[in-house]
């Protein structure tokens, strides 16, 4: 009778903040004409290229209310005289604006339709303006769904955040809803209650008093931002701040939080930041927004990758919540929130997807973040052990991908099991100088850009020597695992991989009982492997490192 070891999941961590977007991750197999509207590229999106957003809100905190207006400033693809942005529809578009006259719009779910007076010349730049208003979503439960979160401090003080991963900005603003078009620079102005502050994304430019108490908080964001980052932060916060000598120079740190957490935060921040912007910055090249610099906010929620403006919840515990994803005790030693999501501002933020249905460009670079953050700060061995006990998050339920034009992600195995995958490709390549370089390369070749799956694959199949595309395939659009199947015969070892792709050929590392590893290449059909002396008891495959499963016959 053959046995099996097969490396299969064990329990998915429900509750963990990976999945810390707005309608991530539900199951979804049919799709509506808002769908289409909020993933598509339709010739109303893609006929104008944004290029600068001067978004100005005023936040009634009591009433739960906000007012204002976002400038659009863009470049015309082709000649139009219709394009699409996106609102959410329980907010009023009041007037729209151009050239000083009101222009007519309609709507169509979360979509808005602006005609214009006179046909936009390609290769013109021009600009309107949305005035709107209303009471935005709240968050049941942010950041696992979007919206605002209005909460209170310990001292009853007003404590307010937006979340929108997922479901879109156009929750609380109107924007070009989509990740394909970065807006290349931005101005958040953030009118709010006397004694509050707002922090948003970038650096204060300044602050003005306003009428009825008022004061409105100025961010400008001088480098491309995502939708979804863009976010606002009202509180009685502390700052204080430190500077990181970093690969381009000197980073600016700022922290912004609850004046009762000030010693708290102080010490925890100063325990992880520095080391993690070290590991990062060595395995993936510099920080990717020094002129925007780098910061901490205090949050009702859990935490996000907002740009430059890095949301924390984490009740300045190490773990996540004080517990250990990975369950091997690497991850009790450090803020996991800290870690991950500033680890997005690499993948994500720099190198940003632009469908969600990639959004494993996202998540699964980020999640292998944290063991090289383990691996740079304890040993190769340490890190290795920790994306080992990432795999008890892995639910095998699903293609990581998901349907493109949808606005769908796929299974929220891009996360540890994507983190996996990229060990894999590691291990195969066999030379962690040059996955080293590879990585650090990707943060360079696509620096501020918007990116498909594919050219990912791409760049790391062509910087590895090695077409690495049915690798990827397998993992990424099939829940199965590849099994790699042996047999003796003749005294000769036989082995082949059984997987859905049919070109499928990962290196993997086989020896035999207290022998050294060796890399042999299966193919789709059973052949000989040079492992002399082979039995089907003194076998072992290399499963530590490879998430596969393996059948003896």
């Amino acid at each position: 009778m053959p046995f099996r070891k097969t490396l299969r999941l064990l329990l998915p961590l429900l509750c963990s903040s990976l999945l810390a977007s707005a309608q991530l991750m539900q199951p979804k197999t049919t799709f509506t004409r808002a769908d289409s509207l909020r993933g598509g590229q339709p010739a109303e999106r893609t006929c104008y290229d944004i290029n600068y957003y001067h978004l100005d809100v005023k936040l009634d905190v009591a009433r739960r209310f906000i007012s204002g207006s976002n400038l659009f400033r863009f470049t015309a693809t082709r000649d139009f005289t219709r394009l699409q942005f996106d609102l959410f529809a329980n907010l009023a578009v009041n007037k729209l604006s151009y050239h000083g006259r009101d222009v007519p719009f309609t709507r169509e779910a979360n979509a808005v339709f602006v005609t214009f007076p006179t046909p936009i010349k390609a290769g013109s730049r021009d600009e309107f303006t949305v005035t709107y208003s209303g009471q935005p979503t709240v968050a049941k439960k942010a950041p696992w769904d979007g919206g605002f979160v209005f909460a209170q401090d310990t001292t009853g003080a007003p404590w307010v955040a937006t979340a929108c991963q997922g479901v879109g900005a156009s929750i609380w603003w109107p924007t070009k809803d989509q990740q394909a078009d970065e807006v290349d620079s931005m101005l958040i102005s953030v009118a709010v209650p006397k004694g509050l502050t707002d922090v948003s994304n970038g650096r204060l430019r300044g602050t003005k008093k306003l009428p009825g108490g008022y004061t409105r908080f100025d961010w400008a964001v001088t480098n491309p931002i995502n939708n979804y980052d863009v976010a606002l932060n009202v509180a009685r916060y502390a700052h204080f701040s430190d500077v990181y000598q970093g690969e381009k120079g000197p980073l600016t740190l700022d922290y912004w939080v609850l004046p009762q957490n000030l010693e708290k935060a102080k010490k925890q921040f100063a325990a992880n930041v520095k080391p993690m912007l070290k590991s990062m910055e060595s395995w993936f090249g510099p920080y990717p927004f020094y002129q925007d610099g780098y910061k901490l906010v205090e949050t009702p929620h859990l935490g996000m990758e907002h740009q430059s403006a890095v949301a924390y919840g984490n009740h300045y515990l190490n773990g996540y919540l004080g517990r250990d994803r990975s369950a091997t005790g690497w991850g009790a030693k450090w803020d996991f929130i800290i870690i991950h999501e500033s680890g997005h501002e690499w993948f994500g933020n720099n190198i940003t997807s632009r469908d969600i249905a990639d959004m494993w460009v996202h998540e699964s670079f980020t999640t292998y973040s944290e063991a090289l953050f383990v691996e740079s700060q304890y040993g190769k061995p340490a890190g290795q052990e920790y994306l080992h006990g990432q795999r008890r998050n892995i639910s095998n339920d699903g293609p990581i991908i998901g349907p493109y034009g949808v606005n769908k992600e796929g299974s929220g195995d891009m996360y540890d099991k994507g983190s996996n995958l990229l060990n894999m490709v590691r291990t195969a390549i066999n030379d962690d100088a040059k996955w080293r370089q590879i990585l650090r390369g990707l943060g360079k070749a696509f620096y501020h850009q918007t990116v498909t799956g594919q050219q990912v694959i791409d760049y790391i199949s062509r910087e590895a020597g090695r077409d690495f595309s049915p690798v990827f395939a397998q993992y990424l659009q099939y829940p199965t695992l590849p099994v790699l199947e042996m047999r003796v015969e003749k005294g000769q070892l036989l082995g082949r991989w059984v997987a859905n792709v049919p070109a499928f050929d990962l290196p993997v590392r086989l020896r035999l009982k207290g022998g050294e590893y060796k890399f042999l290449t299966p193919t789709t059909k059973f052949k000989p492997l040079d492992l002399p002396g082979a039995t089907r008891d003194n076998v072992e495959v290399d499963t530590f490192n490879y998430y596969i499963g393996v059948l003896m016959d």
